[in-house]
């Protein structure tokens, strides 16, 4: 840095720790330290933080005496979004504002938070930031809409396999009698498609109906048995390029479940992100990490859950298209063009079966699903 910055940093830096001991002296900040919420407290002119309360050190990961140094946009890489409102409220536009903001932090994980920006009327040279987390408000609202999305799927892929299954028969065997009755052999060509294809929409709804054919076979499963044998089979499909990392809580205990539709769950989306690394694959820097977890005190389909399994399946691919990245559950939605879109509705469905939930964040680089299922205890 050249000496005149430099100076000019210093006379800066002096002038900023000046200005926060004459807000200090003014009295308002032991009323700010006792509040649960995150506070912020911002120079409007340089947006320079003057205080931050306990909870702000908490959620920052910073010491007070840190982001006394800091800039707003220091503090966040896509602090601009806010800037605008912050100028609103230091140039007397408004009183205060409410909004909800995702702020991103280099090496975290976005903060999703209802803010609050407050004018000063005692100080007007500040701005006053209050931040609400809003992590278990949208991650409820996020619940419900694949719930009531599953039970609306469930009741139409039914009614839609019956009603496919039903008359597929009959144009199978209506081919088949076709066939016996032609004389000439090429033409059994066109018979035999049409048995080919039958055959395969066969399949497609038989697929469709398998979670409600077999009873729920339930007993004591360690989902570990149930990850090396996912781990095994898919390391048989993709031999080589691709790496499939353990990362596992020997701690987490037994869950009671039909181990057979937990292992095909865990087949399908480990299978997906197997599928979609095929380019890193063939580059050789493939990499597939099973994590599990106990988490304590979550609720999952509106019900407390002492302890839950925290297991995630984590992609270093090229993430899910945006275009579907909201209804990857949905039956006959694929990102692939030789997909089924059968895989993770499926895999919802065995989750759901247990009590649990599966949820999805993906962006170009990473892919991270995450099954969560209660525990015994």
């Amino acid at each position: 840095m050249a000496p005149k910055k430099l100076n000019k940093q210093i006379d800066d830096d002096a002038n900023h720790l000046q200005s926060i001991e004459q807000l200090s002296a003014s009295g308002l900040f032991p009323g700010l330290e006792v509040l649960p919420t995150v506070v912020l407290v911002l120079d409007k002119r340089t947006l320079r933080v003057a205080f931050a309360n306990a909870a702000a050190e908490s959620m920052l990961e910073l010491s007070r005496k840190q982001l006394q140094l800091l800039r707003w946009e220091d503090l966040f890489t896509n602090a601009d979004d806010l800037v605008a409102t912050i100028d609103a409220i230091a140039d007397n536009r408004f009183q205060a504002t409410h909004l909800d903001a995702a702020l991103e932090r280099p090496g975290h994980e976005p903060l999703h938070v209802h803010v609050v920006v407050g004018f000063f009327e005692v100080q007007p040279d500040y701005v006053l930031i209050e931040l609400f987390e809003n992590q278990q408000k949208l991650r409820t609202d996020r619940e419900e809409r694949i719930l009531d999305l599953s039970s609306v799927n469930k009741q139409l892929i039914r009614n839609l396999a019956h009603e496919i299954k039903n008359p597929l028969g009959g144009i199978r065997g209506a081919a088949q009698l076709l066939e016996f009755e032609l004389e000439q052999p090429e033409l059994r060509e066109y018979t035999q498609v049409i048995i080919k294809e039958s055959d395969r929409l066969q399949t497609l709804v038989d697929r469709l109906l398998e979670p409600h054919r077999h009873p729920h076979i339930v007993g004591d499963v360690n989902i570990h048995e149930v990850c090396e044998r996912v781990r095994a089979v898919i390391l048989a499909e993709f031999p080589r390029g691709l790496e499939i990392e353990r990362n596992y809580d020997v701690s987490v205990p037994d869950l009671r479940g039909d181990k057979e539709q937990l292992i095909q769950a865990l087949l399908n989306i480990v299978r997906n992100a197997a599928e979609a690394l095929r380019e890193r694959i063939a580059q050789g820097d493939a990499r597939i990490e099973i994590r599990t977890r106990v988490a304590r005190k979550v609720t999952i389909s509106k019900k407390l859950c002492k302890l839950a399994l925290d297991l995630r399946v984590i992609d270093n691919g090229p993430g899910i298209p945006e275009l579907i990245r909201d209804r990857i559950f949905y039956p006959l939605v694929s990102g692939r063009e030789d997909g089924s879109g059968l895989g993770l509705t499926l895999a919802q469905t065995f989750v759901q079966q247990h009590g649990g939930l599966i949820e999805c964040d993906s962006r170009p680089g990473h892919t991270e699903f995450q099954i969560l299922l209660p525990l015994n205890g």
